[in-house]
């Protein structure tokens, strides 16, 4: 199995910065990708960040200039840098793993148990 360990969420005044990170263990053969996802109270999740296994990233457009994902492949760690906050960040952040637990086995997906963003305005 996999489990995937959140860290760095927090309460920030609007403006400012947090940096998430998530660490990937278990029986990991390898990682396609990783990336993150939030959800709002009354909204469905949806997608912030993804990055791919060779360095290729994907942005949500409202977080585009503000938010940068980055990994560490050594690690099977993937983080989340967030800067200029604003209130409509604010959401439970889940972490997201595409692994492969065997050489040529299929894919599965992971989530993390979320970590809680807060802005202040």
């Amino acid at each position: 199995q996999v489990q995937l360990v959140e860290s760095g969420g927090g309460l920030v005044q609007a403006g400012g910065s947090l940096r998430l990170s998530c660490a990937a263990s278990g029986s990991i053969y390898s990682i396609n990708g990783m990336g993150w996802y939030r959800q709002a109270p009354g909204k469905q999740r949806e997608l912030v960040a993804t990055i791919t296994s060779g360095g290729s990233t994907n942005y949500a457009e409202f977080v585009k200039g503000r938010f940068t994902i980055s990994s560490d492949n050594a690690k099977n760690t993937v983080y989340l840098q967030m800067n200029s906050l604003k209130p409509e960040d604010t959401a439970v952040y889940y972490c997201n793993v595409i692994a492969i637990l065997r050489t040529q086995g299929p894919s599965y997906r992971y989530w993390g148990q979320g970590t809680q963003v807060t802005v202040s305005s």
